[in-house]
């Protein structure tokens, strides 16, 4: 029988360091009890977020109608609740859910189980072959939500319910395993300055995508995540319940034009449930796997010449098998436990949205005035980004941006809601205070692509305005900020 719910809030100052609002830690109240129950139960559902035909697929440079389902897309849910406190996960086929989407959801799951917003991480998996759930910026909120939208956080919510129904006593692990093969840095220092052109008129130092095998290729200019971390939740029989895995590799792709496809996230679903030997169970089992901090990491190896070529689907399905096989194998591994502390907390963080200049202005009605007849442009992004700069007139001087942190017994999961580049997820691994830390990215909102300060210096595409929207420096305060949520859910109680 759950436990009514007593939420607390923390006043703004915390370490002398101002954190804004912040919304940290729901108890139930026999959480101040002498002897609280140390009952630990998991739950896990699927809600189907297939979207209508004709629905946009925004993964390209042009939008492109959805012409048929290849794979069905789902929202994969994971309750957890140790008696003192309950938390939900929800991984969403889709390439990035706005925020305002993610509040509607939350605020329905509040109301019909009591659970918190600080207490449900909902995140994008960023499949390219989703159709959109944006709005048409990612500064600016829509004032209403479309017809796909409403469905869209109506089916989350739908599915935060069907999983707390299928709760039931069980036993958690977690554990890691790294593979290396599929992940690499899609930034690139070379040596023709003809492929660092940008669409604003100047030369970057870095390009995203250079072609395969070119002579002027030099060295990627970031790290790449090899680690696939997850948790595992069984019932007391040992038969599996749910399996969260957390990669940092963008999608894979190879889809037919006009497919709509959950991509590798959808297939290692079914793979990982293969692999478990947890096929056609009641409650199913549910395989989740979440993108880790992949926003300049890609599976493509640049180096090679001539690269394998697969048909459709084939290499997601490879990705997909290889990254389950390698969770298998550190799941033999696993050592269970009984009951596990968790904790949650949420903050919001004030950001300077970039504007464009009036020189960026002037370039782009000169540009296009004087290759308004001309079939080859200047550079052939040059009028997608016209558009996106001059949407940007109408964005806020600021944006306040949704940041997460949980804790499951000495895991520590942080929520990025920003496509985040690989250094960044490994620095907050690195200076995390928990065993284990995993970094979800596209979590409760979508503004858009997170370079450091030190990739904004290099330029290229994740950087140029209009793929990336706030003040340069914005990683590093993020980091800063989900370290301080983690040092207070290590200490809480």
């Amino acid at each position: 029988m759950s436990r009514p719910i007593l939420s607390r809030w923390i006043p703004p100052a915390f370490s002398g360091v101002c954190l804004g609002w912040l919304l940290l830690t729901t108890f139930s109240l026999s959480a101040f009890a002498d002897e609280p129950e140390r009952e630990f139960r998991a739950g896990a559902a699927t809600s189907n977020i297939t979207p209508p035909l004709g629905e946009l697929i925004v993964g390209g440079w042009k939008p492109i109608p959805a012409r048929t389902i290849h794979d069905e897309l789902h929202a994969r849910c994971l309750v957890l609740d140790n008696g003192l406190t309950r938390i939900a996960l929800v991984l969403c086929d889709n390439v990035g859910i706005p925020e305002e989407v993610f509040q509607q959801a939350q605020v329905q799951i509040q109301e019909s189980t009591g659970i918190p917003a600080s207490h449900v991480l909902l995140a994008s998996t960023h499949t390219h072959s989703a159709t959109t759930a944006r709005g048409p910026s990612k500064m600016v909120r829509s004032e209403s939500l479309t017809d796909y939208q409403r469905f869209l956080a109506g089916r989350i919510s739908d599915a935060v319910r069907r999983a707390i129904e299928n709760l039931r006593p069980a036993r958690i692990a977690w554990g890691s395993i790294d593979e290396p093969s599929e992940v690499f840095n899609r930034r690139w220092f070379v040596h023709n300055a003809a492929l660092l052109t940008n669409p604003f008129g100047g030369v970057d130092r870095v390009r995203m995508n250079p072609p395969r095998g070119h002579e002027s290729l030099d060295r990627p200019a970031g790290p790449t995540d090899p680690e696939i971390s997850f948790l595992s939740l069984q019932d007391l029989d040992g038969r599996p319940i749910a399996l969260l895995a957390n990669y940092s590799l963008h999608y894979v792709g190879g889809v037919r034009s006009g497919d709509v496809s959950a991509d590798y996230f959808g297939y290692f679903a079914k793979a990982i449930e293969r692999k478990l030997g947890a096929s056609d169970q009641s409650p199913p089992f549910v395989g989740i796997l979440s993108n880790g901090t992949s926003g300049d990491v890609n599976n493509i190896n640049f180096r090679e010449k001539s690269p394998k070529r697969y048909e459709p689907y084939a290499k997601m399905q490879e990705v997909a098998q290889k990254v389950a096989d390698k969770v298998y194998q550190a799941h033999e591994q696993l050592q269970f436990l009984d009951w596990v502390p968790m904790d949650a907390a949420r903050t919001g963080l004030t950001l300077s949205v970039r504007k464009p200049t009036e020189e960026m202005t002037d370039y782009f009605s000169r540009v296009l005035a004087e290759n308004a007849d001309s079939e080859t442009p200047v550079h052939s992004r040059t009028s997608i980004y016209a558009e996106r700069i001059e949407a940007l007139k109408q964005a806020p001087d600021q944006v306040t941006v949704p940041l997460q942190a949980l804790r499951i017994g000495d895991w520590g999961i942080a929520a990025i809601p920003f496509e985040t580049f690989a250094e960044t997820g490994l620095e907050l691994k690195d200076r995390s205070p928990f065993e284990r830390t995993m970094v979800i990215e596209l979590a409760n909102g979508s503004f858009g692509y997170l370079p450091t300060p030190g990739q904004h210096r290099l330029g290229g595409y994740e950087t140029w305005l209009g793929t990336n929207y706030v003040q340069p420096d914005a990683s590093e305060r993020i980091v800063s900020r989900l370290l301080e949520l983690f040092s207070m859910l290590q200490s809480s109680r």
